[in-house]
């Protein structure tokens, strides 16, 4: 009869590894076997290229308009090596994008959400269209949202220079973050006041861990409405905008706002 062990407990609250344990002086097979899986998922993750067309038309059944780009890393071997050009839409991107914003982008919408597949299109595929409805759910009625771009070999930069060709006063980008060895799939949302080439990380806002097994689309997108309400009233996001949601009251907005077809 095997002995119970007494990290069981302890085990059972999180996906971290607590007390392998050993065998002789190495780690026990089947903990070795776990890591190796783990890292295998988390490699994956990271070169499996997303699939743009499928989210599509998962957000067009959603009855959501959707307008694909491209970042300036033309495959990913070029996006791992080179983060600027992930940062910057290639100019058959850039064209659509103007295109689509019209004669008068300064008449443009209040929030832009950007899908980008980041480092794991996995996040992106299995939290992405959640998310997204759960904004929509909690926006408030009277916010004009823009199309939704989805956007290849991203980095989180880019969705500033989209949102500054469609002129939206904030963007959102959702995007698959840096694999870990327990998540593969979190997916990160990054807001951002007014929306320009050249913003830095300390000008954004992040939500992160989106996932069943961290922040549900739920609260997030919450969280997120906190944000994004506070980022318009002071007319900025990053370092001087604290989150305080958790103190505060959010209420669900009375109605949805109408969205392009």
């Amino acid at each position: 009869m095997t002995d119970a062990d007494p990290w069981d407990d302890l085990r059972a609250y999180t996906a971290a590894r607590l007390a392998l344990g050993r065998s002789g002086a190495s780690m026990p097979t089947g903990e070795l076997l776990r890591f190796g899986f783990a890292h295998a998922q988390a490699r994956d993750a990271v070169h499996a290229a997303l699939d743009a067309d499928a989210l599509a038309q998962a957000l067009a059944d959603d009855g959501l308009a959707s307008v694909p780009v491209h970042s300036a890393a033309p495959d990913r071997a070029a996006y791992l090596l080179r983060p600027d050009l992930g940062r910057r839409l290639d100019d058959a991107s850039v064209q659509s994008l103007r295109a689509a914003a019209g004669p008068s982008p300064v008449a443009g919408c209040d929030l832009l959400l950007v899908v980008g597949d980041g480092l794991s299109s996995l996040a992106v595929e299995r939290n992405a269209r959640a998310l997204i409805a759960a904004l929509r759910t909690h926006a408030p009625a009277d916010w004009r949202l823009g199309p939704v771009v989805i956007a290849r070999q991203a980095r989180v930069a880019l969705a500033d220079e989209a949102g500054a060709l469609l002129g939206a006063q904030l963007v959102a980008m959702l995007i698959g973050e840096r694999p870990g060895l327990s998540s593969p799939d979190s997916l990160g949302l990054y807001l951002t006041w007014r929306p320009a080439v050249g913003r830095h990380d300390a000008e954004r806002n992040c939500i992160s861990n989106i996932r069943p097994e961290g922040l549900d689309p739920e609260t997030a997108a919450r969280r997120f409405w906190w944000l994004a309400r506070e980022a318009k009233r002071l007319q900025l996001t990053g370092v001087q905008l604290k989150d305080r949601s958790d103190d505060a009251a959010i209420a669900a907005p009375p109605a949805s706002p109408s969205l392009p077809a």
